[in-house]
């Protein structure tokens, strides 16, 4: 398929899971993509990409930050002249535990992780988009908005959601759709970089099998999703198939609503 020749997508969190899958499908259907994450992996991503006859540019900068979101939408338009679809994939849970487990410092930890690289990097992309009248945000939001052992984690998430839909509200009328998918629980290879170096330490093993437990629970089909179940979602929210969807998350959990 061609649904992405000469658009340009900016992919973060790309480096493994579901935006490494997002990146090369992306380019596999025409578009160009800009890899951005923290993790060299991103390197060799960028490169299996272009080895495939696609094309991919790879950044690494800190997506916590409004400078680092800005640095990228910038390098994006200095590479490509222009960005259509921004891919906001960055989060994910760092520690797993009731909320009375959670330390100040391990709270503001999740919520940077999981809602400000959203949050900025919309910011970031507003301009150009606005500028030349078109444009999709996809959002990467999560079913665990309605979980167990990840407040601080559903909070941030919860904040993709708002954000999702409130901008897509103003935005709406200047030729930019903002929407999101809520993913379930995903199979995927082991990451490579993990979002807690010290989960060996730190992690007790019954909290994070209550997760498990829950996550299959929830979903009507009884089992967690694909990578390319996820990527296939995003996708078609950040293809012209979509032109009428905007404000709207889109679960993505096996029949789990979140």
């Amino acid at each position: 398929m061609t649904r992405f020749a000469s658009k340009t997508f900016v992919v973060t969190g790309a480096a493994q899971g579901i935006g490494q899958r997002v990146a090369e499908r992306a380019a596999a259907e025409g578009a160009e993509v800009l890899i951005v994450d923290r993790s060299d992996m991103r390197i060799a991503v960028a490169q299996g990409i272009r080895d495939a006859g696609g094309r991919a540019e790879e950044l690494n900068v800190d997506l916590e930050t409004w400078t680092g979101c800005k640095a990228a939408i910038d390098h994006a338009i200095a590479k490509f002249g222009k960005i259509d679809v921004l891919v906001n994939n960055v989060g994910g849970t760092i520690w797993a535990k009731p909320f009375e487990h959670y330390a100040p410092h391990e709270i503001d930890a999740e919520v940077q992780r999981s809602l400000f690289p959203t949050l900025y990097c919309c910011r970031a992309a507003l301009e150009p988009m606005l500028a030349a009248g078109r444009g999709v945000i996809v959002n990467v939001s999560s079913i665990a908005t309605r979980g167990l052992n990840r407040v601080p984690y559903a909070a941030a998430k919860g904040g993709v959601n708002a954000i999702t839909a409130s901008l897509a509200w103003e935005v709406a009328e200047r030729g930019i759709r903002v929407v999101a998918t809520a993913p379930g629980g995903t199979e995927a290879p082991p990451r490579a970089v993990p979002r807690n170096p010290n989960a060996d330490k730190e992690q007790r093993v019954d909290w994070y099998q209550t997760i498990v437990d829950q996550t299959v629970q929830s979903s009507l089909m009884k089992r967690y999703g694909t990578l390319d179940e996820q990527a296939g979602a995003i996708l078609f929210l950040a293809s012209d198939d979509a032109a009428y969807i905007t404000g709207t998350v889109l679960p993505v959990g096996g029949g789990d609503l979140g």
